[in-house]
């Protein structure tokens, strides 16, 4: 259910919210039959490995791990770090603009990601709307992923608010239910184009 008061802060995720992330977008580069792209993907560089760089393992550390299980690809697994900027291709205008917009309205907004801490400055680097997000928690620091209830109660430990204070907005199904289980505002990240009018019913805009 949505909490009924009305949220007064935004609480964003960063990866295919505020910026396109995609490994498939360096790997297709990579590898050039598709179903060598599929294999490496589901069964070496998988998002359940990737996930220990997102819990503070250096992506050093993770890579030689992984290698040492799947020799074979060690060179394809370097490239996760290597060429870690070719997973991405670009901002999202549309969150941009809102984040610049709520901005103006004088609306407080933060950050809340599952990232390496080595990724997180360049990403930050990628869009100047990163300037207006406050006291972002990174996983990667504080040892907790979404949607481990810990990383959310973080989240309002550094803010200061209450769940229904803040409208959060994430691409994962899984993060959205344990923050609405929490009693957040939520908005499932799907459509670019669907957030603008989800903002504005909540009144920050």
């Amino acid at each position: 259910m949505t909490p009924p008061a009305s949220p007064r802060a935004m609480l964003w995720d960063v990866g295919n919210v505020i910026v396109r992330w995609n490994p498939r977008t360096l790997y297709a580069k990579i590898f050039k039959e598709p179903a060598d792209l599929d294999r490496f993907l589901s069964h070496v560089g998988t998002m359940d490995w990737h996930s220990e760089t997102d819990r503070g393992l250096s992506f050093g550390e993770n890579i030689a791990l992984r290698a040492a299980e799947f020799p074979e690809h060690a060179e394809h697994l370097a490239a996760w770090w290597a060429r870690w900027d070719e997973m991405f291709s670009g901002a999202i205008a549309e969150t941009e603009s809102l984040i610049e917009d709520l901005a103006a309205a004088g609306v407080a907004q933060y950050a809340l990601t599952n990232m390496s801490s080595e990724a997180w400055p360049g990403v930050q680097a990628m869009s100047p709307a990163f300037r207006h997000l406050r006291d972002p928690v990174v996983s990667a620091v504080e040892r907790t992923i979404k949607p481990e209830r810990r990383i959310y109660e973080i989240a309002l430990e550094r803010t200061g608010l209450s769940p229904v204070d803040l409208l959060f907005v994430d691409d994962s199904a899984a993060n959205i239910e344990a923050a609405r289980a929490m009693g957040f505002h939520v908005h499932h990240f799907v459509d670019p184009a669907a957030l603008r009018p989800v903002i504005q019913a909540h009144g920050l805009l």
